[in-house]
């Protein structure tokens, strides 16, 4: 899907990433030795480099059918803490060699049960494995935090009790909770009670709305359910009326901009799903044109075939956008990471902003 040469100065960009699924990112030659080590004999392709090719071409097929046995794989080597720990780590390792400075990765422990494990025993392995991926990238001279976003699934329900797990190890690399899965048939209002115990907990969490499904999506994710971040988000330009001489924006939108609700928008995997029909056509331009809290990301890397620094490039190449541009939705990003005010300032003051300057970029002003 991505196939593209990142430039240097993109690569070198410090990025920051709010969207990424854990099993949506997994190494396909670890999907290959994991499935030997635990006997899982139902890949597609034994070599890795033909079942990259697998995953890509399934996500591209149009079949969702297609399209979600490819998360079957993946979750598949992801039962036992070995496994988990390895993914873990390898994504912080991955995200670090783009440029990465701070992620957060999200991964449903209900869907990693199936080898019997408890979900504190998913979530503590997975936090191990980003632990020791951030020290082997600090070591290799590229510093990483990597965060968890807990998930639960929109169609089932376990999601008071993800929630309450998120909760739990809030001080222990989990900042957040999600809901994923299809929005049709499955309201973010069915989860009310998960929503409404994270906010008397303080805590933090992100809704996937408006992705495949439209504006009443978006309505309940933030008017009912009081999202703090939209998974997507990108149906909100439904919202918005660019039929006369300048863009009139309806209420929600209006709300969403206004209320700087911060937009995960994820341009390759929107055009696997139809959301948008190219680059240069996705609505995500237009919202930072209009300044909505606008931010880039990857979703599921291995099934769009991505990188942050690709998913960027693009935008540079079919959007036209600027270095400056790429900046301002990094700086948007870390603004809305469910980590501590300070944490975020200090990226934003002492890792962002420096490191536009060295690429030649004029400092930032607002």
């Amino acid at each position: 899907m991505s196939d593209i040469a990142v430039s240097p100065e993109i690569a070198a960009a410090p990025k920051a990433l709010l969207h990424d699924h854990l099993d949506g990112g997994v190494r396909p030659q670890t999907i290959i030795e994991i499935s030997d080590e635990i006997g899982y004999t139902n890949l597609p392709r034994t070599d890795a480099a033909a079942l990259d090719q697998w995953f890509r071409e399934s996500a591209d097929s149009g079949s969702l059918v297609r399209y979600l046995e490819t998360f079957e794989h993946t979750v598949a080597v992801m039962q036992t803490p070995a496994g988990l720990h390895r993914v873990a780590k390898e994504c912080a390792l991955d995200l670090a060699a783009d440029g990465v400075v701070y992620a957060e990765s999200r991964y449903a422990p209900e869907q990693h049960v199936a080898g019997g494990l408890a979900m504190e025993e998913v979530v503590e392995a997975v936090n191990a494995g980003f632990r020791e991926g951030e020290t082997e990238a600090a070591a290799a001279g590229r510093p990483i935090q990597v965060r968890a976003l807990l998930t639960a699934m929109r169609h089932a329900a376990r999601s008071r009790e993800i929630a309450e797990l998120a909760a739990r190890y809030r001080d222990d690399g989990v900042v957040g909770f999600d809901i994923a899965g299809a929005e049709a048939g499955y309201p973010p209002t069915r989860h009310l009670d998960a929503f409404e115990y994270l906010q008397r907990e303080n805590a933090h969490f992100t809704i996937h709305a408006g992705e495949a499904f439209g504006l009443p999506s978006i309505w309940e994710a933030i008017q009912w359910c009081g999202a703090d971040r939209l998974g997507h988000g990108v149906r909100i330009v439904d919202d918005v009326d660019t039929s006369g001489d300048a863009p009139v924006l309806g209420r929600l939108a209006a709300y969403v901009r206004d209320a700087r609700i911060p937009l995960e928008m994820c341009p390759s995997s929107n055009l696997q799903t139809g959301a948008a029909a190219s680059y240069a056509e996705h609505p995500i331009t237009l919202l930072k044109d209009l300044r909505f809290r606008v931010t880039v990301n990857t979703d599921n890397r291995l099934m769009s075939g991505t990188t942050l620094g690709r998913e960027m490039q693009h935008l540079v190449d079919d959007a036209g956008w600027t270095l400056s541009d790429i900046r301002w939705a990094t700086i948007n990003a870390l603004k809305s990471a469910f980590i501590p005010y300070d944490v975020r300032l200090a990226l934003i003051e002492k890792v962002v902003k420096p490191g536009y300057v060295a690429l030649g970029v004029p400092a930032y002003t607002v």
